[in-house]
C-alpha cells in the first residue's frame, strides 16, 4: 500500500515538473518573437512614409471610380506611402491644374485616369519632366509614353456582352450607345464588339439602327436617344450600352414605354444599381471588373516605380507613337446565374444589398 502511494506521489511530481517546463518554454518562445513578426502578413512592399503617390481621377461621377479611389487609397496607405488624391470632374483643364498641383507637393508616382486620353498628354510630359513616373489607370493616355498602363482587357469587355446579346437576341435591331470618343476605352470596347457583331450584320441578322457616343457618359444622354428612337416608332430588340450608368439611362427610357425585361440590354462596372437591375430582370448581363485586384496591383507597382525597381511587364499596347508596358486583367460576364459567385462572393457588393428590392 505504501509502495503505490509512493508511485503515485513521484507520478504526479514528475508530472508537475513536465508541466512546469512546458510553461517556462511555451513563455520565453513568446518572449523571443520579434515584434516586427506582424509585417509577415502585410504587403510585401511596405515602405517608410516618405514615398507620396499622386491620384488624379477624371471624375466621380459614376459608381465605380468611388470605388476605384477608396480601395487605391487603402491599399497605399497600408504598404505605409503616402497618396493625395484629386477630381477633375470631367474637366481636362482643371486636370491640368491638379497634376501641376500634386507635382508641387513633391509626389514621386502620378496615377492618372485621364478625363481626355489625348490631352492629358501634357499632363505626363509635365510629370516626366520632374523625373515622376506615370501610371495610365484604365484608361490610356495617348502618345504620352507612359511608365506603365493598368487595366482590364476593354476590347474584352466588348466581346463579352455582344456575345452575350447574340445569344440572347440572334436577329434583331441593335442600339449601340458608346461612352465619350475623348475615352481610349470607349474604342477599344467598340473594337471588341465589333468583332462579333461585324459577320451578323454583314448577313443582315443584325440591323444597328443607331450607334451614339455618350459625352462625359451622361445617363441623361442615353435616356434621350433611347426615348426618341421609340417614340419615332422603332422597335428595339437589343442594347449594348457602354456602361452600366448608361445602360440605367435606357433602361429608365424603355421602362417608360413598358418594354423594361423585354429588351436585351448589356453593360459594364457591375455598378451596384446594375446589379439590382439583374436580379430584378430588367439588365440581363454586365461585366464585372474585380478593382480591388487591379487596385492591388497598381498600388505594388506604384511603389516599385518609386523606388526605382524593373518592373519586367512583357506585354505592351500601343498609345499612337509607343509600345508602353500594359498589365491587363481579365473581366468576368455576371448574369442573374452567376452574380452571387462573382460580385456577391468577392465582397464586391452585399447579398443583402443586391436583392434589396426582391425582398421589399
Amino acid at each position: 500500500m505504501k509502495l503505490k502511494r509512493t508511485i503515485y506521489r513521484l507520478t504526479v511530481i514528475f508530472l508537475c515538473i513536465i508541466l512546469a517546463i512546458l510553461v517556462y518554454l511555451t513563455v520565453k518562445s513568446l518572449n523571443s518573437t520579434p515584434r516586427t513578426q506582424k509585417s509577415d502578413r502585410e504587403p510585401f512592399e511596405l515602405v517608410d512614409s516618405n514615398i507620396k503617390v499622386g491620384f488624379s481621377l477624371g471624375t466621380l461621377k459614376e459608381e465605380r471610380w468611388i470605388k476605384d479611389r477608396d480601395i487605391l487609397m487603402a491599399k497605399i496607405k497600408e504598404m505605409g506611402a503616402d497618396i493625395i488624391v484629386q477630381n477633375a470632374n470631367n474637366d481636362d483643364k482643371d486636370q491640368l491644374k491638379q497634376v501641376k498641383y500634386l507635382l508641387q507637393r513633391g509626389i514621386d508616382v502620378l496615377i492618372i485616369v485621364p478625363t481626355d486620353f489625348q490631352k492629358a498628354a501634357v499632363a505626363v510630359e509635365l510629370a516626366k519632366k520632374q523625373g515622376v513616373k506615370v501610371i495610365s489607370y484604365d484608361r490610356l493616355v495617348l502618345n504620352s509614353n507612359v511608365d506603365i498602363y493598368i487595366s482590364f482587357d476593354n476590347t474584352k469587355v466588348g466581346e463579352l456582352m455582344a456575345k452575350y446579346v447574340v445569344e440572347k437576341v440572334p436577329e434583331g435591331n441593335y442600339l449601340i450607345i458608346n461612352g465619350p470618343t475623348s475615352d481610349h476605352n470607349t474604342e477599344m470596347i467598340k473594337k471588341g464588339y465589333d468583332k462579333i457583331l461585324q459577320q451578323k450584320i454583314k448577313k443582315g441578322d443584325i440591323n444597328i439602327i443607331s450607334e451614339k457616343w455618350a459625352p462625359n457618359w451622361l445617363k441623361e444622354y442615353a435616356f434621350k436617344v433611347t426615348d426618341e428612337l421609340l417614340q419615332e416608332g422603332k422597335k428595339i430588340d437589343a442594347v449594348i450600352a457602354g456602361n452600366d450608368s448608361l445602360a440605367g439611362g435606357i433602361i429608365e427610357a424603355l421602362s417608360e414605354h413598358r418594354l423594361a425585361g423585354k429588351t436585351v440590354t448589356v453593360g459594364q462596372d457591375a455598378d451596384l444599381a446594375a446589379c439590382q437591375r439583374i436580379v430584378e430582370g430588367t439588365q440581363y448581363m454586365t461585366v464585372y471588373k474585380p478593382i480591388e485586384k487591379m487596385a492591388d496591383v497598381t498600388a505594388r507597382i506604384a511603389i516599385k516605380l518609386a523606388k526605382g525597381k524593373e518592373l519586367n511587364i512583357k506585354n505592351t499596347i500601343f498609345d499612337g507613337k509607343y509600345y508602353v508596358p500594359y498589365y491587363v486583367l481579365i473581366p468576368i460576364p455576371v448574369t442573374k446565374y452567376n452574380i452571387n459567385s462573382t460580385v456577391i462572393k468577392d465582397g464586391f457588393h452585399m447579398k443583402d444589398d443586391v436583392y434589396r428590392n426582391l425582398d421589399q
